[in-house]
């Protein structure tokens, strides 16, 4: 069992400030409850807070009076503390334990004797939190515009989502409330936290709000005016979703208190692609076009990522022969120029797992192992040597530490090294499973890609789901099929997250099918240490080597497909 599966993932509780109230032995009050607090830290050993003020309060009794028409006895009114805070009880969840006090201060339930208090709103801005509008995965749209969420929030428009009330835990919706106003009736329907991710998927078609901390993969996170928390180009000033946190009163200089639950130097952004061969008519065509032409109308979303990795099946070679489009034996090879498409893309990382990199012999592999390495790009899934190829490569961006490992399922002649000769490496799925458990066990995430069998159909096959399984099974995070000419299905497995096929990235499969035009760039976040989204973006090809960004009608088409064959 993988570390994955052993792991408990929850909010760890500060310290608990004890107080000790002193009351005189002359003095005896009895029956007087403080006001539950809602939020409280901890010291090690405690294990609930006190029920007692933050501060000591000091009582001052009346004398009591034997008249039958005298008053009662005078309620005890406390001294206000000049070295508390109170926060607002929609934030305790979320920003409670990241606000360090000095050690005299302490909270308090009671908002109108604190020095100062931390709430929503705009005066005195100290930070910024950030909510994420969420769908369920398989959702088809991708976003929908501010106007048009704040009117469903006023009750305005009862057919978005089907009239389907937004998902909320309660905090969520008093910290939104706070600053928008509250909710028309029925708008909104409360959940624990730990509870919205599978009654949203239950009641499809459905849509939450959540912090963004929160997010993890099985959520789709939509974009509100174009604009989503989990892009690198997030504007912070332009979201409706970002609540502002204000400091007001008299607090302690040495206050520390978190700018935002976002933060950008923890994000990594990953793309994964699938088949890239640049050959017969793709590599024609870019001998008309230009070397760079296939990636014209995408290379925004492959440079622009922080990690871009390239499945790249074919070898270079300088004897490799000028193309031919209609070439009809299966032993391929690129020209060295050709390196200037994957330069152009920003590859960071290439996988050598295919099925035709021993097509042009021994030199041609070591030969485009020495232009890879002169490049400063990491390779994995194949090498000089079986070694060398099945080691993992490991990656860390933004404190985000990830590992690559990849293997040929087909095996024999596709996965050519061996103890002393290049090649592609077949799958050792003992040595693998192990592999992955000591990565995850070191807090490394283990990223998974396989070149399988090629199935020329949306729906993947038992062996592409079992194999991919097992490496989510001890802790794979992504699972990826390099292999696949045609889009294929998608899983969530054991916490993992699984796409079996990807398509095409550059390969002159135009005139096949309707599914080999089509295609996946999957966009992975990374935040913290882990994986807490995907973006599925998706290319229609238009020629022998170029893709573009899909239409609308186009998206929705392939997205359909692709969903109903995952079984959703």
């Amino acid at each position: 069992m993988g570390a994955r599966q052993r792991r408990a993932y929850g909010r760890v509780p500060g310290r608990l400030i004890a107080i000790i109230l002193v009351i005189t032995q002359t003095l005896v009050i009895s029956c007087i409850r403080t006001a539950p607090l809602s939020f409280a830290a901890q010291t090690p050993g405690s294990l609930a807070p006190s029920n007692t003020p933050f501060q000591p309060l000091h009582w001052t009794a009346e004398p009591t009076v034997t008249s039958t028409n005298a008053p009662p006895t005078a309620t005890p009114v406390p001294t206000p503390s000049p070295y508390s805070i109170w926060l607002a009880p929609y934030l305790i969840d979320t920003l409670g334990d990241q606000i360090a006090l000095p050690d005299e201060w302490g909270f308090t339930s009671d908002p109108v004797n604190a020095a100062a208090q931390i709430k929503v709103g705009e005066e005195n801005r100290v930070g910024q939190w950030i909510y994420a509008l969420v769908v369920p995965f398989p959702t088809i749209s991708d976003g929908v515009s501010a106007q048009d969420l704040l009117r469903a929030w006023k009750g305005e428009l009862d057919g978005l989502f089907g009239g389907a009330p937004l998902l909320m835990a309660e905090s969520t919706l008093e910290a939104i409330s706070a600053y928008w106003g509250e909710p028309a009736p029925g708008v909104v329907r409360t959940s624990p936290a730990s509870e919205l991710l599978d009654k949203a998927w239950e009641q499809r078609p459905s849509w939450a709000i959540i912090p963004f901390e929160e997010l993890q993969p099985r959520w789709k996170v939509f974009e509100v005016d174009g604009i989503s928390p989990i892009h690198k180009n997030f504007d912070i000033s332009d979201y409706e979703l970002s609540i502002p946190i204000s400091l007001i009163g008299e607090p302690p200089e040495d206050l520390s208190i978190p700018e935002s639950n976002r933060n950008p130097n923890k994000l990594t952004t990953l793309v994964m692609t699938g088949v890239t061969a640049l050959v017969r008519a793709t590599a024609f065509t870019m001998e008309r076009e230009g070397v760079n032409y296939p990636a014209q109308d995408i290379v925004h979303w492959l440079a622009g990522a922080d990690i871009t990795h390239i499945s790249n099946e074919v070898p270079f070679a300088t004897d490799c022969p000028y193309p031919n489009p209609v070439q009809q034996d299966m032993r391929f090879c690129s020209c060295d120029k050709y390196i200037g498409l994957l330069e152009e893309v920003g590859t960071d990382i290439v996988e050598l797992t295919g099925d035709h990199f021993g097509d042009w012999g021994a030199g041609a592999m070591l030969h485009t192992l020495e232009m890879y390495a002169q490049e400063g790009w990491l390779t994995y899934g194949g090498g000089s040597n079986i070694q060398e190829g099945r080691k993992a490569v490991i990656v860390e961006h933004n404190g985000n530490r990830m590992a690559f490992l990849g293997c040929n399922a087909k095996g024999g002649g596709y996965a050519g090294a061996g103890q002393s000769n290049p090649g592609a490496v077949g799958c050792d799925f003992t040595w693998m499973t192990a592999e992955i458990e000591r990565l995850d066990d070191e807090g490394i995430l283990p990223i998974v890609t396989f070149q399988h069998f090629e199935y020329y159909t949306y729906a993947a096959q038992a062996n592409q789901q079992r194999d991919a399984q097992r490496m989510t099974s001890e802790g794979a995070v992504i699972v990826s099929g390099s292999q696949a000419h045609h889009p294929q299905a998608l899983e969530f497995s054991n916490g993992g997250f699984v796409h079996h096929g990807l398509g095409n990235l550059f390969f002159d499969q135009f005139d096949v099918s309707t599914g080999t035009r089509q295609a996946f760039i999957d966009r992975h976040i990374l935040y913290d240490g882990r994986h807490i989204s995907t973006e599925l973006l998706t290319i229609m090809f238009v020629d022998y080597a170029r893709p573009r960004p899909m239409t609308p009608e186009e998206r929705s088409a392939l997205l359909e497909a692709v969903f109903s064959a995952s079984g959703w």
